[in-house]
């Protein structure tokens, strides 16, 4: 990397950092808005990890007018971030102009990628698009059935992103249940931050979102790669540390308010393992509706790993109890899945 690109990723970096902190600051000032965002623009994935709900084969990506539309309702409402995940988001046709559609609603613009689809020119396509977070999930350091995302297969692309990215980079490791070599992720991690990225870790939960413990030494694994990272305010709780131990949470889920998941067919859901509640158009959800769920209790909170969602209801966990209960339970997910437990301090 050049010097005058690295004073530009500097100066970028520091302008991302006033945007999450402004982002913050209004999230402590009002509640009317969303905080975060994640958003399908297609259910297609180019791999088939065993352990994923969340991808199919064969959907079509979704018109790109109507992608606009719903970022321009999402920028109506207020949201301060929105991250565009799948399936394999890289696979939509007009993924960059989606891109700048949420950086000219005033968002901030996050991306979640499997990362094979990235080459040194498809970075500095997201560069010139304002792209301002990524993150890659690696599952294992040689790829076998579960799981193709490798650090074998992806090294190269991790080298192309330090080399050309000028957004910031986090690599997701992964422990848990029917990982087979849990020194994977610490492996993972390390190589993450020797390329100067941050780094996270997930955990097995199954299909509902919810808890599995770790064994003895994936604790120790997790305790190490937590610590390779700086604290920020979504960690001034135990959620993370609970989890690993298999013990549940006592908070206030805010999801489907501050916290939103749109599905491919643009409905509203409160994540990505609750699929189906509360299911309602995106152009007809009002403030009333968040409203509601803000103070609406969650039966699957207890024992929820849904990281992104407890990392943004810390804002409001001072704010008023939920009193409140859904009129049906929220819709159930068959397969076990991953998520990640933040160690950084991006707004993902």
């Amino acid at each position: 990397m050049t010097p005058k690109k690295k004073i530009r990723k500097k100066l970028l970096a520091a302008h991302r950092k006033w945007r999450e902190a402004r982002m913050i600051a209004k999230g402590l000032v009002s509640t009317r808005h969303p905080l975060l965002v994640h958003i399908i623009p297609t259910r297609r994935c180019n791999l088939a990890c065993t352990y994923c709900n969340e991808f199919d084969d064969f959907s079509k990506p979704v018109p790109t007018d109507e992608m606009f539309r719903r970022i321009d309702r999402l920028g109506h409402m207020g949201t301060a971030v929105v991250t565009i995940s799948g399936g394999e988001p890289l696979l939509h046709p007009d993924l960059d102009d989606i891109i700048r559609r949420i950086r000219k609603n005033g968002i901030i613009a996050g991306l979640i990628t499997n990362g094979y689809l990235l080459v040194a020119d498809r970075i500095e396509r997201l560069n010139r698009a304002g792209l301002e977070y990524l993150q890659i999930s690696i599952d294992n350091a040689i790829p076998d059935d579960v799981s193709k995302k490798s650090l074998k297969v992806l090294d190269q692309k991790l080298q192309l992103l330090a080399q050309h990215a000028e957004f910031h980079v986090n690599i997701n490791s992964v422990l848990g249940s029917g990982i087979r070599n849990p020194e994977d992720a610490l492996n993972v991690a390390h190589r993450a931050v020797e390329l100067g990225f941050t780094s996270t870790v997930g955990l097995i939960h199954d299909g509902n979102g919810q808890i599995q413990p770790l064994g003895p030494r994936e604790r120790e694994i997790f305790e190490e790669i937590m610590a390779l990272g700086k604290r920020s305010f979504s960690r001034v709780n135990r959620f993370q540390h609970n989890i690993a131990a298999g013990r549940e949470n006592d908070w206030r889920c805010r999801a489907g308010s501050r916290y939103l998941y749109i599905c491919e067919d643009g409905l509203v859901h409160y994540c990505s393992q609750q699929r189906g509640f509360p299911g309602i158009p995106l152009e007809q959800y009002t403030l009333e509706h968040r409203r509601r769920e803000f103070l609406t209790k969650k039966g699957c909170a207890p024992g929820c790993t849904v990281s992104c969602v407890h990392q943004i209801s810390v804002v409001d966990s001072w704010r008023a109890a939920q009193t409140l209960h859904p009129s049906q339970q929220p819709a159930a997910q068959p397969a076990s899945s991953l998520i990640q437990l933040s160690n950084s301090s991006d707004p993902e």
